[in-house]
């Protein structure tokens, strides 16, 4: 389904992404005014545990996005075999018009394959553009279904951390994915890299090398857990190494 006109001109202006990120900043800080207001000794485990299912949850998607296929009805064959300049005009025309037509979610798997060929190109998208979709379908209306709840009823402050870390690691998740395909990032990625806390470059490369394992993309934490599940539903045919990249089935695919 095509987006709106009218939504389209209000993005453009940036209130969108704004209202949306400043909504989770609120909801979030939310969260640990109950953590403050409850607290607990097991915060901090249940601050690792949230961080550990943020991982697990960016590795997931990862292998699903990987080889989930792409529509081959949608055009998207012509972004991805395209021979010229991406950053020509002609390009510049086609995924706007491609684009126009593809979904979210779509739109999302397209990001997956590109990011294989090309990798620094996730590294250059805009933070919108990386997080936008899971916020508002997923990580902002729970975190505010998660603050009503707490307001009805006594949740503990360690449950409360422990989906601090949750959420705001899924949130991230691929702004935190492109991190590993820049050269230069915000000092709290490097300070993060550091602590264990994120995964640097290096220890990502061993899933671009094979495509068959080390999916997540926070830490890492969860990749021991993950590759046996890849290996098993790879042997059962789960996933096909046709889903990898869009089925060509646009003539031209390289017209200039």
């Amino acid at each position: 389904m095509a987006t709106p006109p009218s939504l389209i001109a209000w993005n453009r202006t940036g209130r969108v992404p704004a209202l949306v990120l400043g909504a989770l900043w609120l909801s979030l800080a939310t969260h640990v005014v109950f953590v403050v207001a409850r607290p607990s000794w097991w915060i901090v485990p249940a601050l690792l545990v949230g961080w550990f299912l943020a991982d697990a949850a960016s590795g997931i998607v990862h292998m699903v996005m990987d080889y989930q296929p792409c529509p081959p009805e949608l055009g998207l064959d012509r972004l991805y075999f395209y021979q010229g300049s991406r950053e020509s005009d002609h390009y510049q025309s086609l995924i706007r018009t491609v684009m126009r037509d593809v979904n979210p979610f779509q739109r999302v798997v397209f990001d997956f394959k590109t990011h294989h060929p090309r990798p620094d190109a996730l590294g250059r998208r805009t933070l919108w553009r990386q997080i936008g979709s899971t916020v508002m379908v997923a990580t902002l209306p729970l975190s505010l279904a998660l603050n009503v709840l707490a307001l009805m009823t006594p949740l503990p402050g360690w449950a409360m951390a422990g989906a601090v870390a949750l959420l705001l690691g899924g949130s991230f998740a691929q702004f935190f994915h492109g991190s590993l395909h820049r050269a230069h990032n915000p000092w709290p990625i490097t300070a993060m890299r550091r602590v264990g806390l994120l995964m640097t470059p290096q220890a990502h490369q061993k899933h671009h090398d094979t495509l068959k394992r080390d999916f997540s993309t926070n830490c890492g934490w969860s990749n021991p857990f993950l590759n046996p599940v890849f290996a098993f539903g790879y042997r059962r045919g789960w996933f096909r190494d046709e889903g990898l990249e869009p089925a060509r089935a646009s003539p031209e695919v390289s017209a200039r």
